[in-house]
């Protein structure tokens, strides 16, 4: 057995095996559901209810993909140039702790103003940690997925010491967390009263923003050649090098802003577990989309929904959440399986 290359893959190739992908998770879900002792339909259908069966249902299925929508974008960026970031849990938590640095009141400066401040320092954040293991690569030849993954884990680490000491907030009683940010650090509730914020819509503006790089710039069309076929971009002049660093910035910045929203957006403090694996299931986001900056929002609805319905659906069916978890690993697996069958047919020698 082996691969062959598959020159033009036709449009149903193209779209058919991702869909199959998406109906094979739903298998795989139905399946789990009956071991697990209940009815499949009942089971997708109280998922279903969960995330979009009423208006405070759907605003936290929003703002559970908001997050997701950043970190996203930030793997599609990296991966469209195989750069293989593995560490936007990392990015995330950089951005989260330079919006509590500097959103705790160490400026004086008005919302208008000290709220873009905040968010550009939080992408400048996230992109020097990605930065570090991209010039790494481009240097010493250092494999990026080791170094971006053990960067989440020191980062963590980094956090704790934080929250524990310098950040720890002296009216926390005893608890490891940051002060509250300032009133005018704070985004904005898109409706009063709920906890959808201004992040989401921020994200989207996040998701055209790219679709335009990639498609319109020049920088888009040298990451797409550089991921096509790093020596023949080089073999054209394209400065692999600097694609590649530029890269790193772009999709760094875009998972510290998840960091952002999060601390700005919802908690208003700083802690530890803001993050439940944002950065890694951004990679189940990405993959989704097929690397599709606008197809990121809808996978990361997608997530969002099943994350948000599995929490209902468990107090109401028994079935455990780990079904949700289960169903994104299933997903992540047979997507790379249907993109790597796009490209490749299997031949018997």
């Amino acid at each position: 057995m082996r691969l062959e290359p598959i020159e033009a893959p036709g449009l149903a190739r193209r779209a058919g095996l991702p869909a199959l992908a998406i109906a094979g998770t739903f298998v795989i879900g139905a399946l789990l559901a009956m071991i697990a002792g209940g009815n499949p339909f009942s089971v997708f259908g109280l998922i279903l209810k969960g995330a979009f069966g009423s208006k405070f249902a759907v605003l936290e299925t929003l703002n559970r993909a908001t997050p997701l929508i950043f970190t996203g974008l930030a793997v599609a960026v990296a991966f469209r140039a195989k750069l293989w970031n593995i560490g936007a849990e990392a990015q995330l938590y950089a951005g989260a702790v330079m919006t509590a640095v500097l959103g705790t009141g160490a400026l004086a400066w008005p919302s208008w103003a000290l709220l873009p401040m905040v968010g550009l320092a939080a992408m400048l954040a996230g992109a020097l940690v990605l930065l570090v293991p991209a010039i790494l690569k481009v240097r010493l030849g250092v494999d990026e997925v080791v170094t971006t993954l053990l960067f989440n884990f020191i980062f963590l680490l980094f956090v704790g010491y934080l929250l524990e000491g310098p950040l720890k907030d002296p009216m926390g009683m005893g608890w490891p967390k940051s002060a509250r940010l300032i009133p005018e650090a704070r985004l904005p509730r898109i409706i009063e009263g709920l906890r959808l914020h201004w992040g989401f819509a921020l994200g989207l503006i996040a998701a055209v923003t790219v679709w335009v790089i990639e498609r319109r710039t020049t920088l888009g069309y040298e990451m797409r050649a550089v991921g096509q076929n790093v020596d023949a971009a080089r073999f054209a002049g394209i400065p692999v090098t600097a694609v590649i660093l530029k890269t790193a910035l772009i999709s760094g910045g875009l998972a510290a802003l998840a960091g952002f929203s999060e601390v700005a957006g919802m908690k208003g403090a700083l802690t530890k577990d803001i993050s439940p694996g944002f950065g890694y299931t951004g990679i189940v986001v990405a993959m989704l989309a097929l690397l599709n900056p606008l197809g990121v929002v809808l996978a990361a609805l997608f997530v969002a929904a099943i994350f948000v319905g599995a929490d209902s659906m468990s107090r109401a069916a028994g079935v455990p959440t780990y079904l949700a978890d289960i169903m994104l690993a299933s997903a992540l697996l047979l997507m790379v399986l249907a993109i790597l069958l796009t490209k490749f047919r299997v031949r018997r020698d």
